[in-house]
């Protein structure tokens, strides 16, 4: 039976919405089973209700352990409290209003009743804090109740503190651990009132996240140069939280704008299957992104097409000359056009990526005379450069990144899909090239990179094993014919641990780390020699590390 990537959903691939919701409420997660515990990755807790890890009880006790973290960190400002379009976004939502108002929490939600993006989320944490001292109790925080771009049989719940970024380990281990303490008890311990009575308590206001994110856009975007090259824009939200963000920026802002697909549909019934044949909303993705890319190819006549997840985290960006661009290109043309077009920027400004990310943005950094930082997987540690403005730009493979305002003070320290599709747009009005243009300049000067990720079989057993490495455990001096040039398992950016190894050469290089809820590992690879190059170094670098894993 042929592959249906790219295709319709067809009914039969459709989640069922009631049983859904049922399940949120009926299915009590057993807390023996380690899939049903709370579990924070590298973005909050996932799961689905229909799998026991995602459900009324989980939030209520991940609400209460927030309440509580946030007590003892000295936080007692307002809570901005954001969701997606998933159908489990909204009874979590109610869940932890529920348990926030019988804490006495002062709470914010839309005033609009919609969708919240996540960048927005962030950008009103930051915008409430400025100025305000570490030490200040009335510092704002918030909670994004999203499972980014996975399927919609899932739900996600994660914690951003007063810096407005992702929370940190220490952080979401305190608020896993208390939680399933919460759990263990029954959720003894737990406080919580009637929904009518948290949405009439005093403590819950109503903030216009919408207003404050798309009226200060033109402090991070040059919008005029966008309107008056009068670039033709198609975004799609993709059924998520930016689909009325997008058609008030057109409005707002005089753009040529057509939101391509405002449809909402928990069971997005409109989607094309992803690589696996399941409905994924991954704007980096061919396959879920088929829709839009056709309409391009089609002649829809647009000069960039743009797409997001459902809580507009990561973007996806589509031109008339390349299709859908690769993340990773993407990333390099950012910040090469950024760093040469920001005058506001600090002068001693450097290069967030990573380490999974391409090396292309290496030599891109090097060729601006850029220092480059290269972290660990996870958006949380560009955190604390984009507060400064020294990290000006943070960005990742897997299609995030932000920036910071154009006069170099913060715009958002999580993800924002929807300003990386507008620096597209800005990109083609000011340089006359669309950035899959401007990419190929950049293969001229510095070279094509190839590149891919794999997964590898791995026991749980192996994978732990591969987590603790350390680079004495590698005695391998080749690699796919080249010397070995360094033997990574902390990052070099800020010697934090990878939970994995990066083995780089001076062309090539790959990366190895646990999947976090399969059996697998996964392996990025690298080469600046093509293609068939690049799977010499995917055979070896396999081989290395079952070697040492065992």
């Amino acid at each position: 039976m042929a592959n249906r990537a790219g295709t319709v959903a067809l009914p039969s691939d459709l989640v069922d919405i009631t049983a859904l919701l049922d399940a949120y409420y009926d299915v009590s997660p057993d807390v023996g089973d380690p899939g049903q515990r709370v579990a924070f990755g590298t973005s909050g807790h996932r799961g689905s209700s229909l799998k026991g890890s995602f459900n009324e009880k989980h939030i209520a006790a991940i609400t209460q352990a927030i309440v509580e973290y946030r007590a003892g960190q000295g936080i007692a400002g307002p809570l901005f409290l954001a969701k997606d379009t998933h159908a489990l976004s909204e009874p979590a939502t109610n869940t932890a209003l529920e348990v926030l108002a019988a804490n006495g929490v002062q709470v914010l939600v839309d005033a609009r009743h919609g969708y919240t993006p996540t960048p927005s989320a962030s950008h009103a944490i930051l915008k409430y804090n400025a100025g305000r001292p570490e030490d200040d109790r009335g510092r704002a925080d918030g909670i994004v109740v999203t499972p980014s771009h996975n399927p919609p049989a899932d739900g996600g719940f994660k914690y951003n503190p007063p810096h407005g970024g992702p929370a940190d380990t220490d952080a979401t281990g305190w608020i896993a651990k208390r939680a399933n303490e919460l759990l263990e008890a029954d959720l003894s311990g737990v406080k919580r009132v009637p929904l009518a009575d948290a949405l009439a308590a005093d403590t819950t206001g109503q903030f216009d996240f919408l207003s404050s994110y798309v009226d200060d856009l033109p402090l991070v975007v040059d919008i005029d140069a966008i309107r008056n090259a009068g670039v033709r824009i198609g975004a799609d939200p993709m059924g998520g939280a930016s689909v009325d963000y997008w058609g008030e920026i057109g409005e707002r802002h005089h753009l040529d704008l057509t939101v391509v697909n405002p449809t909402v549909d928990p069971q997005w019934a409109f989607m094309t299957l992803d690589w696996d044949e399941k409905i994924r909303m991954d704007c980096s993705s061919p396959f879920a992104m088929a829709s839009l890319i056709q309409k391009v190819s089609g002649g829809a006549g647009y000069d960039i097409a743009t797409g997001n997840d459902a809580d507009a985290d990561r973007h996806g960006i589509v031109t008339p000359d390349a299709g859908l661009m690769n993340p990773n290109h993407y990333l390099s043309v950012a910040i090469d056009y950024l760093y040469r077009h920001r005058s506001g920027w600090r002068p001693d400004t450097v290069v967030g990526k990573t380490l999974v990310s391409s090396s292309m943005i290496d030599r891109v950094a090097e060729g601006l005379g850029k220092k480059l930082v290269e972290v660990p997987v996870g958006f949380k540690w560009f955190v604390p450069g984009l507060l400064s403005g020294q990290g000006a730009f943070g960005g990742e493979e897997s299609a995030g990144a932000s920036f910071v305002k154009r006069d170099g003070s913060v715009w958002t320290t999580d993800k924002d899909g929807i300003l990386l599709d507008l620096l597209a747009s800005e990109i083609r009005a000011v340089t006359g090239q669309s950035p899959s243009e401007l990419y190929r300049g950049l293969t001229a000067k510095y070279g094509a990179p190839s590149y891919a990720r794999i997964d590898a079989a791995a026991s749980r057993e192996q994978k732990a094993r591969l987590g603790a490495l350390s680079a004495d455990d590698v005695a391998a001096t080749e690699l796919a014919g080249e010397p070995i040039t360094a033997k990574l398992t902390e990052a070099p950016g800020n010697g934090a641990k990878i939970g994995g190894l990066k083995v780089t050469t001076e062309n090539a290089w790959f990366a190895a780390r646990p999947s976090g809820t399969e059996d697998v590992y996964k392996i990025y690879a690298e080469s600046f020699k093509g293609d068939e190059h690049l799977k010499q170094v995917q055979a070896e670098a396999k081989a290395l590390v079952d070697s040492v894993i065992g």
